[in-house]
């Protein structure tokens, strides 16, 4: 099993218990140049918030760091509070909670998402 795949299938399972749970989730994915996030409705249809290094007022500075994944999970706390959701799961799509992962989890929990 190569790295991409193991990553996939940790992704997997804690989706299913997530699924179960019928919780909303906060799905993070990172690149090397970028980070990303999402608020996603519990049944997976639906994005509730979005927030990235790719949005014009955090693009400006650099992008692959723990810096900018902090903004990121500063504005996606506010997005979802915007969006009526304070409580959510944290969907680490398999990545370990390190680095930028835990930069942009602790960030999010400071600006008001409780999980």
């Amino acid at each position: 099993m190569d790295k991409k795949a193991a990553r996939l299938k940790r992704a997997r399972r804690g989706r299913a218990k997530m699924r179960e749970l019928q919780a909303i989730r906060l799905t993070v994915f990172r690149t090397p140049r970028h980070i990303y996030a999402q608020v996603i409705a519990p049944e997976g249809d639906k994005v509730l918030a979005t927030a990235s290094t790719l949005d014009k007022d955090l693009r400006g500075d650099t992008t692959g760091n723990v810096g900018a994944a902090t903004r990121v999970g500063l504005l996606i706390a506010e997005r979802a509070k915007a969006a009526g959701v304070v409580e959510v799961a944290f969907d680490r799509s398999g990545f370990k909670y390190h680095g930028r992962i835990k930069a942009l989890a602790e960030a999010a929990r400071e600006g008001g998402l409780e999980f």
